[in-house]
């Protein structure tokens, strides 16, 4: 006689087999690594078939009668002016926490944040951030969007009074930097390397946290020149001297891109309203916003 339980709690190692269309074998690696949910009842393998499902469905393990952790609506990472714009204007009720593209993987790993930016320069390949996350984020449930291209060069003042022509003019002037770990400071440090400069070689005025920053500084007299975007220093009426076109990532939580704050957020870029601001940023091409760049 049939007395099996309904509705079924638990499967059998040879279910989620199927399910998963897996060999039992791989299964059992699955189990080992501890990259599945699964309990040991009687010397066999059960899985939870909630937990199971809820794996499948978002790549999270979680633990029996534990809700799983809630990132907050958060973007951490690199400050990008634009997304700082369309953030405000959609009111889609994400919070900003900007401090560098180092810092924000930090922040997301520590689940202390929805989704980070960055532009991190790998300089063997001359891509750009990948590197930085696919073997510290292989397990994690990401993905890695486009949001945009944008002219990285050579903050200066009006009219450039210093004729700077590149990063080689720079020994003789105040400068303003990035903090370490930001994704301009690393191509800035980078591009003083081609030139056989180092930091240590220059007069650094001061350290800024912001792309805004470093427009102070320069506009201020604080600094003659700052690593920073082409599309600032037009909009503030300051001299411009281009050095390389970078691309800006999202790193974003597969689940929370399909919150309601994520979905606001990119269905903002979508009118008219973003597509006539992403043209008054000189530098900056939107044309891939959203294409996927990696995922986990």
């Amino acid at each position: 006689m049939n007395v099996g339980l309904e509705p079924i709690e638990f499967l059998t190692t040879k279910e989620v087999a199927e399910l998963l269309r897996i060999k039992e074998r791989k299964l059992y690696d699955l189990v080992s690594a501890q990259e599945i949910p699964c309990v040991k009842a009687t010397g066999k393998l059960l899985f939870p078939k909630a937990e199971l499902m809820h794996w499948i469905r978002t790549g999270e393990i979680i633990a029996a009668n534990v809700p799983p952790a809630t990132r907050p609506n958060v973007i951490s990472g690199s400050h990008d002016p634009l997304l700082e714009w369309t953030i405000r204007e959609s009111g889609c009720g994400l919070a900003m926490q900007f401090d560098g593209s180092l810092s924000g993987l930090d922040v997301f790993e520590k689940q202390g944040a929805a989704a980070t930016g960055l532009h991190v320069l790998n300089p063997n390949t001359q891509a750009w951030n990948t590197h930085v996350i696919q073997t510290r984020f292989a397990k994690s449930n990401v993905v890695l969007v486009n949001w945009a291209t944008r002219q990285q060069g050579l903050i200066v003042g009006k009219g450039n009074p210093k004729n700077v022509r590149g990063v080689s003019d720079l020994a003789k002037l105040k400068v303003a930097t990035r903090q370490a770990g930001a994704g301009g400071m690393i191509l800035f440090e980078h591009l003083l390397q081609e030139q056989n400069l180092d930091l240590k070689q220059l007069h650094i005025s001061e350290t800024c946290r912001t792309e805004n920053d470093t427009i102070a500084a320069v506009a201020s007299g604080h600094a003659d020149a700052a690593p920073g975007l082409q599309a600032l220093a037009m909009q503030f009426g300051l001299g411009f001297v281009p050095t390389r076109t970078e691309q800006f990532d999202l790193m974003v939580c597969r689940k929370v891109w399909f919150d309601t704050p994520f979905q606001t957020l990119i269905k903002f870029t979508d009118t008219a309203a973003f597509k006539s601001k992403a043209m008054q940023f000189e530098g900056y091409d939107t044309t891939s916003l959203g294409k996927v760049i990696w995922n986990a």
